[in-house]
């Protein structure tokens, strides 16, 4: 099987950053995106892209990565060993918007494909990425609108594709030292070769932008206090939690070398840890987790 054009590939990122970026630049008044351009030692292109600061948009990295290695980190080969010795290219566009307002969900995004090649043997390659969502407040209508948004990503591929990538997104995304999700996941996938392969990772690509806006604009004026900020902000907690303790991506950025202030540019610009915090039984914080956050098919839901 052939593999995919890396320059085709990352022409469309690069598309897909720039769209995504204008897209969100235009629901903040106020911040602007920084944007970087660093070249690698070995070659390769860093676009990070970050705002901070915002009325609407708290913090929000976009950033566009080719990287290129002699040889693969601990995270990536000790989930596939057969990649052992092999010298390796990625590219990638790894995104998290964290609002300021408590009642908007977080959303984070990753499509890349990774390319490990040896002498004397075929390359091997596969894409991965997927898109999901850490509300602070729990709201059906958002979660049946981003998962309906999901569905309509993988339709055209196969009636098991959506049912597939949403297990597999509701198993990645959970803190097991808690026992709770972080989020209501989404899709995710990673592995992903075929003939269909390119054409679906890059159909859920774009699908992100229609699955998150509807929602951040239905959610970034509504007003909240200290109770809801402070409640935000624990929650923010979990997400810095999961992201040093288990994200694959955030694990491979720090063992392959890359830079530091782009890989923990997901990281919410505030968050806080308290201790023994419980919320009041039958709150809306306290139902975020004991029933919104269960897994469940959020389209069933809909109907």
């Amino acid at each position: 099987m052939t593999a995919p054009d890396t320059n085709e590939v990352a022409g469309f990122l690069q598309d897909l950053q720039d769209e995504i970026c204008a897209a969100l630049a235009a629901e903040e008044p106020e911040a602007e995106f920084r944007a970087d351009v660093f070249e690698g030692e070995r070659g390769g292109l860093a676009r990070p892209r970050v705002l901070e600061g915002g009325d609407v948009i708290e913090r929000c990295a976009v950033n566009y990565s080719h990287t290129l290695g002699k040889s693969l980190p601990a995270a990536a080969t000790a989930r596939r060993p057969e990649l052992g010795g092999r010298g390796y290219e990625a590219v990638s566009v790894s995104l998290i918007v964290h609002p300021r307002n408590p009642y908007a969900p977080t959303s984070h995004a990753n499509f890349r494909l990774f390319r490990a090649s040896k002498d004397g043997a075929d390359p091997i390659w596969w894409f991965g990425g997927g898109f999901d969502l850490t509300p602070y407040y729990g709201f059906e209508e958002d979660a049946r609108h981003w998962h309906a948004t999901a569905r309509d990503a993988c339709a055209p591929f196969g009636a098991d594709v959506y049912a597939r990538f949403k297990a597999w997104c509701d198993e990645y995304f959970f803190l097991k030292h808690r026992g709770e999700a972080r989020g209501v996941g989404g899709l995710f996938f990673d592995d992903l070769d075929g003939p269909d392969a390119h054409a679906l990772w890059r159909s859920i690509a774009e699908h992100y932008l229609p699955a998150y806006l509807p929602i951040l604009r239905r959610r970034k004026d509504t007003p909240y206090g200290d109770d809801e900020r402070a409640h935000q902000l624990v929650r923010r907690g979990r997400y810095v939690e999961f992201n040093l303790v288990y994200d694959r991506g955030t694990l491979f950025g720090l063992q392959s070398g890359g830079r530091i202030e782009s890989i923990l540019a997901s990281m919410p610009p505030e968050a806080s840890w308290r201790y023994d915090r419980r919320p009041e039984p039958g709150s809306p914080e306290a139902r975020l987790v004991e029933e919104f956050l269960k897994p469940r098919d959020w389209l069933e839901a809909a109907e």
